[in-house]
């Protein structure tokens, strides 16, 4: 990517904070249930919500773990964004060239989220404080999430990733 190009990504992106992505992940989970709920009830019937077993056979698996973990990865690597993030208008990118994340970035984004929940939540608590806006899950990735200019405050500068 070209400098020109680097400048006007600068100029038109800011990062975005803790709670619009709160927001969107709301919104992505809200989603998922919508998707998954039915499905499940419909293969396992009502008691598949009443039983405390982690797991309960391979639609389970394929329906409540391996679909969610690809739409959300392919999501990010194609759309920039999840559901979520777009009906916020944010967008995941590369903290280096502003390009969408590739599928390994994704992937380490992905599973950086359990790393960022272990602790309290700490990991992505801390997008509240950190400069560029990154929990430990877009620290781990090279990532950040950005919103177009005039919707947040702070200036997003791809080159000091």
């Amino acid at each position: 990517m070209g400098s020109m190009e680097m400048e006007n990504l600068h100029d038109s992106y800011k990062y975005s904070g803790f709670w619009i992505r709160m927001v969107a992940t709301l919104i992505d989970s809200i989603l998922m249930m919508f998707i998954t709920m039915p499905l499940l009830y419909s293969i396992y019937g009502a008691s598949y919500f009443d039983s405390s077993a982690v797991f309960r056979g391979v639609p389970d698996l394929l329906i409540s773990y391996v679909f969610p973990i690809s739409v959300t990865i392919l999501f990010w690597v194609y759309k920039s964004a999840t559901p979520g993030k777009m009906a916020m208008k944010l967008k995941v990118v590369d903290a280096k060239t502003g390009n969408p994340p590739s599928i390994q970035q994704s992937i380490i984004r992905y599973v950086g989220y359990f790393i960022a929940f272990i602790p309290l939540f700490l990991g992505v608590i801390w997008i509240a404080w950190d400069r560029k806006k990154q929990g430990w899950h877009d620290k781990m990735a090279g990532t950040l999430v950005v919103r177009a200019q005039n919707n947040v405050v702070e200036d997003v500068d791809f080159s000091e990733a």
